[in-house]
């Protein structure tokens, strides 16, 4: 008797089981389709890149490229090196990381240890607006306000440069690097805090020695976020930097950064097809694999000190 009752009880459980899996069937699909997708599109940006940079090799070494002093793609005598592009980029990017990630981290820490919580629930929004704002009126903003400030403090400094356009950069990372710093230090177990303080630390040394370092995953991840951002800023750049491809680490001085020249050549300067047009595309695979190789060296970073914490 009690195999056949097994069995009976467990006949329904089953087919159950069955209708269940059926109808989580269709779910499971579109799950698998969007996250295929994200994957499809980006092997297909990341093809596109690769074959059109290819024609522009075929014309242009690798060597001369990488080693050649200018760049002059809409010049008759035209260089193709991509180092004054380079020098832009991370000349800009570094201001605006020296501004944005101190910035941001301090908020972060204020937001999450020390503000009020009502205080918290308005500012937090409001910082977080900043990033809603189109990054053309920050150029605009570049260029009227903070430039001629800086004329003021630092004489001889051009109206174009690299440092105005980094900085407006930087302020406008600061709502990223924040709010996603104050979401991870907010994950942290409130019993940590508690036990820092039973052990006689003040709110900041339990903020920068507790919940910074337990915290530590989302904030690299912040700062990973901020790199990208920053990297890839265009409108900003082109509008308040200068447009000029000066091989130059003064950020004192105007230049022009690889996403800049791009939209430079794809408002129409040069023509479809040619050489030069074809540079924006090894431009862009300049670009792709910095933003790689800034991505791989953060996730490294960030894993061996999750590990030594």
């Amino acid at each position: 008797m009690t195999p056949s009752l097994t069995i009976t009880v467990a006949a329904p459980a089953a087919s159950k089981l069955r209708r269940r899996r059926r109808r989580e069937r269709p779910i499971e699909f579109l799950l698998f389709a969007a996250a295929f997708s994200s994957v499809a599109i980006t092997a297909g940006i990341v093809f596109v890149l690769f074959t059109e940079a290819s024609v522009f090799f075929k014309h242009i070494s690798f060597k001369e490229f990488l080693t050649d002093r200018q760049w002059t793609p809409m010049f008759s005598d035209a260089h193709y090196g991509i180092m004054p592009l380079v020098a832009g980029t991370l000349v800009t990017t570094g201001v605006a990381l020296a501004v944005a990630l101190p910035l941001g981290t301090i908020v972060a820490i204020y937001l999450s240890e020390f503000a009020p919580h009502k205080l918290r629930e308005i500012l937090k929004p409001l910082l977080e607006l900043l990033s809603a704002v189109p990054t053309i009126v920050y150029g605009y903003f570049a260029i009227a306000i903070v430039a001629p400030f800086l004329q003021k403090l630092i004489p001889n400094l051009p109206l174009f440069s690299m440092l105005s356009a980094g900085i407006v950069m930087g302020i406008m990372i600061v709502p990223y690097v924040s709010s996603l710093s104050e979401d991870a230090m907010g994950a942290v177990p409130m019993l940590l805090r508690e036990g820092s303080y039973a052990l006689g630390a003040s709110k900041l040394g339990t903020a920068l020695k507790v919940v910074c370092p337990a915290a530590l995953s989302g904030i690299g991840a912040a700062y990973i976020l901020g790199i990208s951002r920053a990297i890839g800023e265009t409108m900003i750049v082109a509008i308040a930097a200068g447009m000029q491809p000066n091989l130059t680490l003064n950020p004192m001085e105007p230049a022009a950064t690889i996403t800049a020249f791009i939209v430079q050549v794809s408002l129409g300067d040069l023509p479809h097809g040619s050489i030069g047009y074809q540079s924006i595309f090894a431009a862009g695979l300049t670009l792709f694999v910095m933003t790689l190789i800034f991505n791989i060296a953060g996730h490294i970073i960030r894993k061996k000190f999750r590990e030594a914490y």
